[in-house]
Formats: C-alpha cells, structure tokens, sequence
C-alpha cells in the first residue's frame, strides 16, 4: 500500500461509504470528495463533509497510517487546521490541530482487488507494467486516452516553443529554424544543433542563401568543424577561410567539436552530412514557416525536404577521408522525422495561440497522413499486440511510455485505472 493509492482511492470514491464512523464515534457522511491538491498543504481541498449533524467544508489530508501526522509535523502547522477530515489505511493514533482540537479520523474500506490490482503492476517485470493485460481494456478507453496522449506531448513541445518565442522576440522563422536544426539532430545529435542554431542567428544565414559554399562555411564552422589548421584538402581549405573572414564579419565564437557523437551512427547519419543537408534546407528558408502553414498535406511538407547538400559530399561523409561516390539525398523517413518533430508543434503552437482552429486540426491531421515511427519503443508495444497505425498512434505510445509507464504512474493513466479498478487482479 502506498499514499499515492490511496489518495486515488479517495479521489475516484472507490471506498465502502455506508456506516462510515470515525475514531470518536461520530457518523460521517462524504458530500463532496474535494479536488486534488498536487502542491504544498493538505491533500485535497473543498471537500464537504457531514460529522454528525453538521456539514464542514474544508479540507482532507491522507496518510497510511494515522501517526504519519505527527511525523509530518501537521500537529504544529497552521494550513492544516482547517483540515475537516483525516482519511487513513490504519488508525493507531488519534491526532489533534495545533490549538489541541481533535480532527476526525476514518479508515478507508476498500476492495483487495484495488490494491492486489496494483501491486502487480507495481511489480510486473516488464517496461509495460500493463502487457499481459492491456488487451482487457475498453477500445474506447484506450483510444480517447492515445487523443489525450498527443495533445499533452505537443503541449509540453508548445512550452519549449513559447520560450523560444520569448527569446526571439515572437520570431516565429527564427523559431522554426532551430526547433529544424534540433530536429535534422534527432536524438544523438539533438543537443548540438539545437546549440548550432542558437550560437549562428537566422537572420545571418539568410544574407548567404544564395551561396550554400557559404552558408557551409558558416554552419560548419560554428559547428567547430573547421578549427584545424593543417592540409584537408581544397574544400576544406576554402571552407575555412571563408569562414574565418565571416566569423569576424559577424563576430561569430565557434562550438568545440566534441559535443557532437559520431559513434553508433550510419555514415549518412554523421553530424557533418546533417549540417550540409540543412545548409540545403536554409538556401530555400524564405517565408519557410508562411508557405508551411499554406500546405495541405504531408505530401506538400515533404517537398521542402528534398535536400542534397553540395558535391563535396558525395564523396565524403567527414572532411578526412574520400569516400564511394554516393548522393546524400535526404531520406523520406528522416524528413518524416522533421515533420512530426519540428513542423507539427510549430504549427500547432502557432494555431493554439491565434485561436486558428482549422490550422491546430490540420497539424494533428498531418500526424495521422504519416506511417507509425519505428523505434524500440514502437517495437516494444507492437510485441504486445499495440500497433499504431500512424504517427499520431506512435507520439501517443511514446509519451505514455516516457511519462507514464517508464515512472511507475499508472494511477495517472487512463488504461491502468481501468485495470486496478477492475473487479479481479
């Protein structure tokens, strides 16, 4: 038993109310259950409880065991003695407010399948607590809690946004050009570039647009890859000098190299061929963001991800050594990516804050045009029987994975309610 539980126990009424007495004897009678305070003080506030014959409004504070009020030192805090009710798992000790007032106290009653329920979802042995069972779970259930999934990862994506907003000054290109760089990053990478693009301002790369040998020079050597000063070859040479006269130009001070990880990625995924694929994606950036909030479908939002970066790299996937002839073009399933990562919580953050609810559907409607990421995260639930039918299903899984089984919070969602209220374990 955990107070967690049992705080969800009082907030859903899944304890026996009939004859409820407390530890002096006193009839009770719950009206209102209170509202669940997730901050300092007791743990639910405007409740309204019958003692007796008279009706209290006020607050409920939950502990496992009674003595737990003492120990939290509630006896000698002023915000709890409007505490009405003390709702506990075992009584052992009768508690009073900090002017001596005895505060009532009652002992939950409940189900054993609650908590046996929950026990073995606390100690299931697999990343999803819920595996072996989730196919229990009303379709219903499961679907509006994946809409609710979304919704709540693009709100969290709309907070980084609205900061990014903040320092731009309400730039919303300059916005979508580094929450782009974080996304060409993916997860190794992500860091790095979110860095590129915030140490190298858009408003500098478009005075070079139309020249990518330039703007390689900038993102190059802001990335810190042009910091040797030895024999590289003609292209490296050239790139570092034009970026040095640039550098001073703008006074520009370059990133150290070493942030960036190379190990574990596919050569076509290497930093270097990222950062010549978006010094690409930055030659076309005029009116990007208005002419992505113009397009229909996927299908138009893929066309500004056809990216071949300069001939320098079909050669090479680093400065150092040649390589097979091959053309770095990037992949569909990487501008996905950029897509679902980047595009979608710009717009849909955008449309939130201009109360544009067409656009706002249309960025959720994109999520639903693009096939299920595959990852193993992914792999892991379609193991299990869940296979999500397209991108909106997969960021669905994906948060409830990161926020809510990887934590152990299935008193927080919607598909471990159901089984820890059902009627067997």
């Amino acid at each position: 038993m955990t107070e967690d539980l049992l705080q969800f126990i009082w907030k859903y009424g899944l304890f026996e109310r009939e004859n409820l007495r407390s530890d002096t004897g006193e009839r009770i009678q719950v009206i209102g259950l209170g509202e669940h305070n997730t901050n300092a003080g007791p743990d639910f506030v405007n409740a309204r409880i019958k003692i007796g014959a008279t009706t209290w409004a006020g607050n409920v504070e939950i502990h496992l065991r009674s003595s737990d009020w003492y120990d939290h030192r509630h006896s000698n805090d002023k915000a709890f003695d409007n505490v009405i009710l003390h709702v506990v798992y075992r009584h052992n000790r009768q508690v009073v407010r900090s002017n001596g007032e005895v505060v009532p106290t009652i002992q939950l009653v409940f189900r054993d399948a609650i908590l046996e329920n929950y026990s073995s979802l606390l100690l299931a042995d697999h990343k999803i607590p819920c595996s072996d069972r989730i196919a229990r779970v009303d379709a219903v259930i499961c679907d509006c809690w994946f809409n609710s999934l979304v919704i709540e990862r693009l709100q969290q994506k709309t907070a980084c946004i609205e900061q990014l907003l903040k320092q731009t000054a309400n730039n919303w290109e300059e916005v979508l050009y580094v929450m782009l760089a974080r996304s060409f990053g993916f997860s190794l990478n992500a860091e790095p570039f979110e860095l590129l693009a915030k140490s190298l301002p858009l408003k500098v790369l478009k005075k070079h647009n139309n020249s990518v040998f330039q703007l390689e020079a900038l993102l190059m050597g802001q990335a810190g890859f042009l910091e040797r000063d030895n024999d590289m070859g003609d292209y490296y040479g050239n790139l570092r000098k034009e970026y040095l006269f640039l550098r001073k130009k703008y006074k520009l001070t370059p990133m150290g190299n070493h942030i960036w990880k190379f190990l574990r990625l596919r050569p076509v995924n290497f930093p270097t061929i990222r950062i010549a694929q978006f010094a690409a994606l930055v030659m076309q950036f005029d009116n990007l963001f208005q002419n992505i909030l113009a397009a229909r479908s996927t299908d138009h939002l893929s066309a500004f991800f056809t990216l071949r970066p300069s001939e320098f790299w079909e050669t090479h996937y680093t400065f150092e050594k040649t390589a097979i002839p091959k053309t770095k073009m990037f992949g569909k399933e990487a501008a996905t990516g950029i897509i679902i990562n980047a595009i979608v919580p710009c717009v849909f953050t955008y449309a939130r804050m201009h109360a544009q609810e067409v656009l706002k559907n249309r960025a959720l409607d994109w999520l639903n045009q693009i096939p299920a990421e595959k990852n193993r995260v992914i792999a892991g639930w379609s193991a299990v029987g869940i296979k999500p039918s397209s991108a909106f299903y997969s960021q669905a899984l994906l948060q409830l994975t990161k926020n809510y089984c990887s934590r152990n919070r299935c008193l927080a969602c919607s598909v471990g309610i159901s089984l820890i209220t059902s009627g067997t374990p």
